[in-house]
């Protein structure tokens, strides 16, 4: 496969977009970075796998709000299953961690289970501490970006570009935690 893969010499372009400064009632979200690029990926540096994991990018999350709010997060893009889409194929997971309110650490909890932190289609998580929710003025979080596709979606005749595409939003309290 990887002589295969070495006679088409083709690249890929991978990016990740996602929204900079959302809005919610009284508060501000900001990222770091509204730009992941993972630049370009040649085939022929490629090890014969069955799927290719790109490196973890990560980013700053912050949140700035003029008044107490609750802290509820999600992440808005095309699902796939547990995970989002990057481009056809391929899927991207998005995990908050290091997670302070105020400069409290918290936690997260996610209805049904899951892994801790992970921003997962269709829902949302809460920060908590000592189980309740917690409000406040300010959270910030690190988020991991771990994307993943499989072989052949890098079985290109030429120069692909590859991206996935979501905003993160905060939830306000009325919001339906579950859609």
């Amino acid at each position: 496969m990887v002589g295969k893969l070495k006679c088409l010499g083709c690249a890929l372009f991978c990016t990740v977009l996602l929204a900079q400064g959302a809005h919610a009632e009284n508060c501000r979200l900001s990222v770091s970075q509204p730009r992941i690029d993972y630049g370009v990926i040649r085939r022929e540096a490629l090890v014969e796998s069955s799927t290719v994991t790109l490196a973890t990018r990560t980013l700053q999350l912050n949140v700035l709000c003029v008044e107490p709010s609750m802290m509820a997060l999600r992440f808005i893009g095309a699902a796939d299953g547990q995970a989002f889409r990057f481009g056809r194929q391929g899927r991207l997971r998005l995990s908050l961690k290091h997670a302070q309110v105020d400069g409290r650490a918290v936690d997260w909890d996610l209805p049904g289970g899951g892994a801790a932190g992970q921003l997962l289609p269709g829902q949302v998580l809460t920060a908590r501490v000592a189980g309740r929710p917690v409000t406040g003025q300010r959270l910030t979080a690190q988020v991991d970006i771990d994307t993943d596709l499989p072989a052949e979606a890098l079985q290109v005749r030429s120069q692909t570009s590859l991206e996935g595409q979501g905003r993160f939003e905060l939830v306000s309290p009325a919001v339906q935690l579950n859609r």
